[in-house]
This record gives C-alpha cells, structure tokens and sequence, in this order.
C-alpha cells in the first residue's frame, strides 16, 4: 500500500546546523508563518443538507471554496481562519470536518530526505540480498514468468489459456500515478480516461520535507500529467495487473484489460481525504470496473470516533474521514465498481485492541505529531475497513500469510501473493521471494539503480529487452502488491462473465456477483497448526527477530486467508 498501509511508515530525518539563537530566529519566522499559513478541510455536508445552506456557512465562517464534490456532498475548503472548525462545526448543514493539509512555505530541497520519506520498509525490505535467478525464456511464457512464482501460486498462468481479459474491462488504479511510457504498460493503458486528482506537497506544517519542491521533480511541476509515476509504486501495482503478453519482461494476471490512472497519492506515498473521494466518484462515472487500492487515507492509520487521546477537532476529522470515504465507496459501488483494498503491512489483527504509534503521520498544523494510541476495534482503517471493500492479506512463496500482513477473523475476505522476503529456508532475505513488476526507467536513473550503460547496478532491479526495446522491473513486497493480483482475478472474473455496458461501453458485472465468485473460487488455506504461528527473521545484521499471530476461524473462513488464496484458473477456467 504505500510507505504503507501498505505499509509501515518510514520516517524521514533531517538534521540541523543551527546555532541556538538561530533557532530561536527561525521558530519566531515559522510561528509567523504559521498564522499566514493557508489550511485545506475537507467538509462533508449533512445527509439532507442545502448544498446552497452549507456553503454560505462555509464562506461565512472564512471558507473559499476550493471544489466541491456535489455527488457526495463533499468540499474542500482553503482559510487563513484559525478558528474555521469551530465555527461551522456545530451547524445544521455540516456533517463534519477534516484537516487536508497545510499549505505553507517552502523549505530548502533536501535529496537525502525526500528519499528517506518516500522508501517503503516493509515493501523493500527485501532489497539487498539474493541474486534474481536463472531465467529460461519459452516461446509460451514472458521472459521474466520463471521469476513470477505469484502467478504460478494464482495460477494465472494456467487461466491465459482460457482467458487473459477483455479490453472493455476498465481497471482503476488508486495510486501514486502510472507510467505510461514503460513499454510493459503502454499498450494497455487508457490516457483518455486517466486523470490526477492530487498536487504534489513540498512540505507539512512543522516544515518536513514530502514531496520536496516542485522544480525538483522530473517535470517540473507539483500537478503532474495523468500518465507519470514519480513514485514508483503504481507502476508496480499497474504492472501487476494488466502488462500484456508481448515478449518483454513480466505479465500481469489480466494481460488484455484496460489500466486508468485514477492518481490519488502524492510522490511520497500520502493519499488524502478529497483525492480519494474524487477519484472513486469519477470511477463510477466513467464505468469503470474494478478498482485496486494499496493504501491507507492519511493522517490516520485507525480513524477513531471518541478516543481519549485525540482532541475534540481531531475527533471529528476521522468521523469526517469514515463518513465522507463510505459515501463515495456506495457511490462508486452502487455504479458497478468493484472495490478491492490491501489489508496493511503492520503484523497486528485488526478484530484486538492494539497500540498505535504511527498516526497522525501528517501535521496539519505545527507542532502536531505522532503518539502512541490504544485501537480498540471499533477503530476503522479507511478504505480496507469500508462497507463493500474486499480486503486482501500477503502470501509468501511457501503460501505462509506474510510476516508484515495484518490479518484478523472478520477483516480478511480473501488472500493473495505480496511476497515474503523471509519465506526461505534459514529464514534469511532473499529478495526474489518478492515480487517482480515494472519500474519506471526515470526513477532508476533518479535513484542511481542502472548505470550510464544502463544496466542494472542492484540486484532489486531487473532489465529485459526486446529487440531496441528495454524495460525495467523492481522486487517489492506487501499487501500492496497482493491486493492487485486479486484485482486482476476480478478483472478476468469480469472479461468472463460481464455484459455489455449500455451506458459507457464495454462489459459490466455487479460487484457482489464479482466478489461472491471471487471468493466462492479462492482455494481454501486452513489455519496453520499451531494456529499461534512464530515467524523468525534473521536479519542481515544477524539480529534474530520473532513474532507470533494467531490465526482464528474456519477451514473456509479464517483471519490469515479469509475465504482462500485467490485462483485465476478457478474462476474463469471452466
């Protein structure tokens, strides 16, 4: 999911050089800064409410309107009033309020930082170790499936033979955008349909670094095209998906389908309230199919709706944020999208009470940081907890649940591959126990991962070519990566079993009839036994490292693999 839910936060550090009365100079500039500061809020209107009545509220209060989602009932809002929340809070046609981001100055560009916050621990832990393996190319396979032990676990390579997807079938991919250039991606992706529905950050409002300033970036904007990925993640998940059988590199479980960048995080992995909510309103618009989510909304992991911990605004923000998302999951399911979300990378059981250290991972004004919370729960994780939402656990190599996967006996609906570095023998990396998709060629420049030749100076980084034509792939691992393999089990399940949509062209299928074959064809996994299941890591530093999660439920139903690990051959082989 990113850094991520998909994922476990990273932190980024940066170090000062400031005497002491330089720091007190520069925390009076960014105290005055802070009153200047512009602040983004989310204001989802009350059920029933004038649209007419609440926005006259809203710019009563000091509000401009910056968009406004009518299908929803949902704003964003920018003011310099501080006092903005308390102010429309209480009044008959707002339903709540959520803090988007801070829109402040723009710190100096630190590299090393911007690097630091956008690396993924759990996804790339992986990196560093194993070597990417013999590849025996067949005139029947890509050259790179030997290294796609995912689809063999699926069997998608089994299910091509009686269906790769339908063109009509319109995949949408929530993420941080999709390079259209890469030539394993290109001849399946929709730039018509795609759009951006975020804008790059520099920084939060304590002056952290997040997406760094915007000259910095390859095009040299914070609103960046609807077919770029200056992240790299939804290239991953794109690729995952649908990259088309054509003699280059990997294929995806669905090599015939349609791919829309429907772009809702930020270069550093930050995916906010109103891009979402945008993003799915506009997927139900166009007809689009299935869509995949390897994310958590920021800034908070569990959004609670009375803890102790938070203060009052805080409180209403995550009712804000569950409401205003479960509206738009409705909106986009009623319209016949199929909502598939990763479960997250933070190895808890989200049905216990838990302690939390990582949210609010954003500061919406300064000062604010994160601290340690009890999660009981009641607490919600938006989108994978949402009415409608399949959410999908990690599988290893051996089909061991993930060491990172969160799991829980009511939460899991189905499983499929992520990877498992540590799923080896001696329980030693190896990173070709993750799994392999596309990288965009500009972000391995970026990153100094090929050489001025152009080959491959890590072993996370694979390259093929095809004639003139050379592409690049990267080992990563997660829930992120697990949840697109079931997205494009749905997508077949669609190209199989769909029909024509009068409406927007191409096939359609109702989402529970996809969900239901979805899980109705999973192979069924039983808990392991003893279901209290001790995962051993040793790391690189010789570290041992040990936890133990019990898995409850059934044979059919359990907290580690739902309904079953998800199987492409199962669902549209026969």
């Amino acid at each position: 999911m990113k850094r991520v839910i998909v994922v476990v936060a990273a932190t980024a550090v940066v170090a000062t050089t400031l005497t002491a009365p330089a720091q007190a100079v520069e925390t009076t500039r960014s105290a005055a800064a802070a009153q200047k500061a512009t602040t983004e809020y989310v204001v989802l209107y009350k059920e029933g409410a004038s649209a007419a009545q609440a926005q006259n509220t809203i710019e009563a209060a000091g509000g401009k309107l910056v968009k406004v989602n009518s299908e929803v009932g949902v704003a964003t809002v920018s003011t310099t009033n501080a006092g903005f929340v308390g102010a429309i809070k209480n009044n008959a046609a707002i339903g709540g309020v959520a803090r988007n981001r801070t829109i402040g100055s723009v710190p100096a560009d630190s590299a090393a930082a911007r690097k630091v916050a956008q690396t993924r621990a759990v996804e790339r832990e992986g990196r560093g170790h194993g070597s990417s393996g013999d590849r025996h190319k067949s005139t029947k396979d890509e050259p790179l499936s030997d290294l796609q032990w995912d689809m063999k676990q699926i069997q998608a390579d089994k299910a091509h033979k009686y269906e790769q997807g339908d063109k009509g079938v319109l995949v949408g991919v929530l993420d941080t955008g999709i390079d259209a250039s890469h030539p394993d991606i290109a001849p399946n992706f929709n730039k018509k349909l795609s759009r951006n529905f975020t804008v790059d950050l520099p920084a939060d409002a304590n002056g952290t670094v997040i997406d760094g300033p915007c000259a910095s970036d390859p095009d040299g904007s914070c609103n960046d095209p609807n077919d770029v990925d200056e992240d790299g993640h939804g290239t991953h998940v794109a690729s995952s998906i649908a990259s088309p059988i054509n003699g280059l590199g990997t294929s995806g479980v669905a090599p015939k389908v349609s791919l829309v960048n429907l772009r809702a995080g930020q270069d550093s992995g930050y995916f906010f309230v109103q891009p979402t909510i945008d993003a799915l309103t506009y997927a139900g618009d166009v007809g689009v199919d299935v869509v995949n989510m390897s994310y958590y909304i920021d800034p908070w992991l569990f959004n609670c709706a009375n803890n102790p911990a938070d203060s009052p605004d805080e409180q209403l923000e995550q009712r804000t944020i569950v409401s205003a998302v479960q509206r738009a999951l409705n909106y986009a399911h009623n319209r016949g999208v199929t909502l598939i979300s990763a479960a997250g990378n933070g190895a808890t059981d989200y049905t216990k009470t838990i302690s939390d250290a990582s949210s609010p991972d954003f500061a919406s004004f300064p000062g604010q940081a994160a601290r340690t919370r009890t999660i009981p729960p009641s607490c919600v994780s938006m989108p994978s907890e949402g009415q409608h939402v399949i959410s999908v656990s990690s599988t290893g190599i051996s089909t061991r649940k993930s060491y990172y996967s969160d799991y829980g006996n009511g939460y899991i609906d189905v499983a499929s591959p992520g990877g498992d570095a540590y799923d080896t023998p001696g329980n030693t990396r190896d990173i070709t126990k993750a799994t392999l998709s596309a990288y965009p060629k500009s972000l391995a420049v970026a990153n100094g991962e090929i050489d001025a030749n152009g080959n491959p100076t890590v072993d996370y980084v694979v390259k093929d070519c095809k004639g003139k034509v050379c592409a690049y792939y990267q080992y990563l691992q997660g829930t992120s990566m697990a949840s697109p393999r079931a997205v494009g089990v749905a997508a077949l399940i669609v190209s199989k079993y769909g029909h024509r949509d009068h409406r927007h062209g191409g096939l359609t299928l109702d989402p529970d009839v996809v969900e239901k074959v979805l899980k109705g064809t999973a192979t069924e996994k039983a808990c392991p036994k003893p279901a209290a299941f001790t995962y051993t890591r040793i790391l690189p530093t010789g570290q041992t490292v040990t936890a133990t999660h019990t898995c409850e439920g059934t044979l059919d139903n359990n907290g580690f693999y739902g309904r079953g690990i998800v199987n492409a051959l199962h669902a549209v082989g026969r």
